[in-house]
């Protein structure tokens, strides 16, 4: 574990964003990506994101999350094609050109969130169709879905500055022309095979995956797993061994994620509209070291921790994998 030391005198010097010649430049929430001919180099930032906007940065975010998402990509690569061809520092990902898909296919396996799209803050007002599905009456908060149910939204604006993803519907999606409806199909059955199978290393290092979102693209027509994958920015878990009890009791689930974060400013009233509160140094140091666990929890490795600013390391290691 990095020392709290270390991610405090980290915090002036974090990789904020980018700015160099590499080729087209896109910038989205957290990920600032370089357009080549053949392939795209994908530096993910420090930049933390909640609610559809930018609230900051926070130490060691965008290693974890690059290599989290490395991990995973190898851990599915046998049930869907991914975009990734190597990663050539810890913030770097070189990844294929892939067309995007505009669908988020987001996948819960409980009822529970705090967000605008969250099914349980519509069920909380008797709806009981939510994006199409039909959901019982009884449920209670942070309970067990009978199977995992598949929730799809519209992207919002990708840099962060404005838009909310919007909820759709399945009848929506094949109604529309969005995308092919077989490649949706498939989309389906990859995002209901992949939280089957990121459930289950879940569990196995303790950890329940709550629900998660996958994006996908097309390369040569062929449906690919792109952007990231069960990490703490795109999935939520709960500390599995106390679940039970808590539920129990109408406590809530120990997240192990950064749904705190959501909480944090929840619970002083901001869901996504306005200016954000500025988040404490507190709440940066507890967010680092969560993502930090996160990683080493579903891993098994040590988070091997580095000295900022790391700007330059990373463009000397993008210029040596390219002239490779």
């Amino acid at each position: 574990m990095v020392s709290r030391d270390n991610i405090i005198r980290s915090i002036p010097n974090l990789l904020k964003s980018t700015d160099f010649d590499f080729g087209e430049k896109f910038i989205g929430k957290v990920r600032d990506t370089y357009i080549l001919p053949d392939k795209r180099i994908i530096i993910t930032t420090d930049r933390q994101s909640a609610f559809d906007v930018i609230l900051g940065e926070i130490p060691f975010k965008g290693a974890v999350l690059n290599q989290l998402a490395a991990f995973w990509f190898n851990q599915t690569k046998d049930i869907v094609e991914n975009h990734l061809i190597a990663v050539p520092d810890p913030n770097v990902s070189i990844v294929k050109n892939c067309v995007g898909i505009p669908i988020e296919m987001i996948i819960r396996g409980y009822i529970s969130g705090v967000t605008n799209t969250s099914i349980w803050g519509s069920y909380q007002k008797g709806e009981r169709v939510i994006y199409g599905i039909k959901f019982p009456e009884g449920l209670k908060k942070n309970q067990k879905l009978p199977e995992p149910v598949i929730t799809p939204t519209t992207h919002g604006d990708p840099t962060g500055k404005g838009g909310h993803d919007e909820r759709l519907t399945r009848d929506e999606i094949l109604s529309s022309d969005l995308v092919d409806k077989e490649i949706y199909f498939q989309m389906e059955k990859a995002a209901i095979e992949l939280f089957k199978k990121g459930s289950e290393v879940a569990l196995k290092q303790g950890l329940i995956l709550v629900d998660t979102k996958y994006e996908f693209g097309l390369v040569d027509g062929k449906l690919t797993l792109m952007d990231e994958i069960h990490t703490p920015d795109s999935s939520r878990f709960w500390k599995a061994d106390t679940y039970e009890e808590r539920i129990k009791k109408q406590e809530e689930p120990e997240n192990f994620d950064k749904e705190f974060l959501r909480l944090w400013y929840a619970e002083k009233g901001y869901k996504g509209d306005g200016e954000p509160p500025k988040m404490s140094e507190e709440l940066i140091v507890a967010l680092s070291e969560r993502y930090i666990a996160v990683y080493e929890k579903l891993t098994g490795k040590t988070f091997e921790e580095f000295e900022y600013p790391i700007q330059e390391r990373i463009k000397q290691n993008i210029l040596k994998y390219l002239k490779e």
